[in-house]
């Protein structure tokens, strides 16, 4: 992508004011993406995003410049700012770099940029007419295709080069059920570190119909109480809770400014001892994975809580600097334009011993929220209000009639000490996080859980 020699030059100058360590960060994105709306293809769009960035750090001071473009000139330019704003100071020593070179972990097949254009509205008006045939409530539906294929390098002071490809493919569908003036939407989002070959474990026909059900179902449901109760969290995207109230806060992003409600608390219960939450981006293709993060080191398993006990943060080379530990492979970014910080990659809340039969018995009366929706945080203080998009009541330990328009508010770390049932079903749900360094995918995660007892929003 870029030459050695002309890395090595642009090191030298980012350093050249008296910073201690530089990195570039360059990029060759192509992103292509379909909209299907009541049955007409209304958009295809082609997106290139092809540019460099460049930081430097002095302690922990960091500056970042970032230029569209990979020619020399714009790297020098970017590299030659990036110092100015550092300040005046000694120059340092023009790097060596050595190409470095990590398994590739995720591999992939079907690049979505050498797909047919008809391959793939054939995927779209699959699950569209499958999510429109579910019932004659469906009234709309919208189904969009998504694929990226990331090209990157990162060269470093440190005399590290890496390059790595990242090919990532997403099928969304939302529908639409109406009777009169009363709507409800359902959704899906499978999504993967893979190319087209995604769909031959993914069935675009089921993606649809899972959206239909679940608007149809709301369609008919009535409103959920509010009050304090037990409530039962489905797996999969049901980790949304634990990703939001509880992830944000161990980014070190966060935890580095005492900005986290887990603030100096390594070694110390934040959970009930039934809580095991982990970060992992090594999971093979998966849709938040990724070989090495975005300032070049490798990604890990990492176990945040374990048996509730507080063992690790996601930690990022500045932040790291910051709070005196090692980078742990949690540094990441939408693009070029932004510089990195902590993020999660596959982050979701591990197997327990329970059944999910056991935990719907277990429960005299409240709620199982099948499937989350979004919400608000607020990572210093923990406190969170998260909308369940399907619910259903629960009364003498069976599941009852479906219910809408609940929500689920607490604080981060005290509905961690809530959480006495986790169930063995794991499963992950694919969405996109934002944050300071832009917008990422990560997947959420959980098997089913119990919370003895939290306040659910509804109506009197």
């Amino acid at each position: 992508m870029i030459a050695s020699h002309i890395l090595e030059a642009a090191l030298e100058k980012a350093l050249s004011t008296g910073g201690d360590y530089a990195e570039i960060f360059a990029e060759n994105t192509l992103t292509n993406r379909l909209a299907l709306v009541d049955g007409r293809v209304e958009t295809v769009l082609g997106n290139c995003s092809c540019g460099i960035g460049v930081r430097v750090f002095q302690g922990t001071r960091s500056v970042y410049a970032s230029s569209s473009g990979l020619q020399a000139e714009n790297l020098m330019a970017a590299a030659a700012r990036a110092a100015a704003a550092l300040g005046q100071g000694g120059a340092g020593a023009r790097p060596q770099l050595v190409d470095r070179a990590y398994p590739n972990i995720h591999p992939f097949m079907q690049i979505g940029s050498s797909m047919a254009p008809a391959h793939k509205i054939e995927i779209i008006r699959e699950a569209y007419a499958a999510a429109r045939d579910y019932s004659p409530q469906i009234s709309q539906a919208q189904v969009g295709l998504s694929d990226v294929d990331r090209n990157i390098l990162i060269a470093t002071s440190d005399g590290v080069r890496l390059t790595d490809r990242q090919v990532r493919t997403r099928l969304f569908v939302s529908a639409v059920a109406s009777e009169g003036a009363d709507n409800q939407t359902g959704t899906e989002g499978p999504g993967a570190l893979m190319g087209y070959e995604l769909f031959d474990t993914i069935s675009p026909a089921e993606t649809g119909r899972s959206a239909a059900r679940q608007a149809v179902t709301m369609l008919s449901a009535g409103y959920c109480p509010a009050g304090r109760m037990s409530v039962a969290i489905d797996n999969g995207f049901g980790g949304v809770i634990f990703h939001e109230a509880c992830g944000h806060s161990l980014e070190a992003e966060a935890v580095a400014r005492n900005m986290s409600q887990f603030s100096g608390k390594l070694g110390q219960q934040i959970a009930s001892a039934k809580v095991t939450a982990i970060d992992d981006g090594t999971i093979p293709n998966a849709w938040g994975s990724v070989n090495f993060d975005d300032e070049g080191v490798p990604t890990q398993r990492k176990v945040l809580i374990e048996n509730g006990i507080l063992k690790s943060y996601m930690v990022d080379k500045l932040n790291g600097r910051r709070m005196g530990l090692p980078a742990n492979g949690s540094s990441r970014r939408q693009s070029y334009e932004y510089a990195p910080t902590s993020r999660m990659t596959n982050t979701f809340i591990a197997p327990g011993d329970s059944s999910d039969e056991e935990i719907i018995a277990s429960m005299d009366y409240g709620l199982y929220a099948k499937k989350m929706g979004g919400g608000s945080v607020n990572p210093v203080t923990g406190e969170f209000n998260f909308s369940v998009s399907e619910g259903y009541m629960v009364r003498g330990g069976k599941i009852c009639e479906p219910v809408r328009g609940g929500s689920l508010i607490g604080k981060g770390s005290e509905i961690l000490m809530e959480i006495d049932m986790v169930g063995k079903n794991l499963d992950r749900g694919q969405g996109m996080c934002g944050a300071s360094s832009g917008s990422i995918p990560t997947d959420v995660g959980q098997p089913m859980i119990r919370v003895r007892e939290i306040t659910v929003g509804g109506r009197e």
